[in-house]
């Protein structure tokens, strides 16, 4: 079955609406500012000392720490930023009827679906860029494809391997509607990236930072509600095919002994 972005489009929107929904969002908001804030932190701590204070006006989000504990903090974030999103994952693939609450089993081997997440996003990561470097459309190819990679390693719990396959199989039929979507997040992505800069050179760096996460928060949010949605109905379309494919056999069509 080919996805119906539109209905995963209407059904995502609506899982953000709920009290789960509001709590995701303030979640994202305090991991993506206290990540920014630990990145600026540590590229100051080690620059030289002439050279922290010259930049230190256009650098953004920083605090008075030294660079180690920037760096030390900042890998504790992309440990919770990973957790996150199988959280977030798990909550958003509910049944629409449950989307007002956390799922029961939200904390259920979170360890493990953490370390994956974060290897096979890394893995995920540098394929992209690699099919981005030589064309634009391997890379675009390749981010379609593994789009499910977090259902599969938060819902499904499959390992890292397992849940690369799933999402290809899982995008399989659907990847140019798909692509609508990883392409709506690149554009979105090079607006950002272009009005950042801006803010800077009018020597609001504090300001470019809060803009740009807290519009990343409003953009991604209902972004992954949507990719939970579309990975839902793929789910349970290939699940029913499945079902149609092993159904009771016609004994009338069997010899008899």
């Amino acid at each position: 079955m080919a996805l119906q972005l539109s209905h995963a489009v209407s059904d995502g929107i609506r899982r953000i609406f709920t009290r789960t929904g509001g709590a995701l969002f303030l979640g994202f908001l305090a991991i993506q500012l206290g990540t920014q804030t630990m990145v600026n932190t540590a590229i100051l701590g080690y620059l030289p000392p002439e050279a922290a204070t010259e930049f230190r006006s256009s650098v953004g989000l920083a605090l008075p720490i030294s660079g180690e504990i920037a760096l030390a903090a900042l890998g504790v974030l992309i440990l919770l930023s990973s957790a996150y999103f199988v959280v977030l994952s798990r909550t958003f693939a509910q049944p629409l009827s449950e989307a007002g609450s956390f799922p029961a089993s939200v904390t259920e081997r979170l360890g493990r679906a953490t370390v994956f997440a974060l290897i096979g996003g890394v893995l995920v990561t540098i394929m992209i860029m690699i099919g981005s470097v030589f064309l634009l459309i391997p890379g675009l190819f390749l981010a379609v494809s593994f789009l499910f990679f977090i259902f599969a390693v938060a819902v499904e719990d499959e390992g890292v391997i397992s849940s690369l396959k799933r999402s290809w199989g899982l995008a399989r039929g659907s990847r140019l509607q798909l692509g609508v979507l990883v392409f709506a997040s690149a554009l979105f992505g090079g607006v950002i990236g272009a009005i950042a800069p801006l803010l800077t050179l009018a020597g609001l760096s504090v300001a470019a930072d809060i803009v740009i996460i807290t519009f990343s928060a409003v953009f991604f949010l209902p972004y992954y509600a949507i990719i939970a949605a579309a990975y839902l109905q793929l789910r349970d379309g290939q699940s029913q095919r499945d079902r149609q494919r092993t159904g009771p056999v016609d004994a009338s069509q069997t010899q008899k002994l």
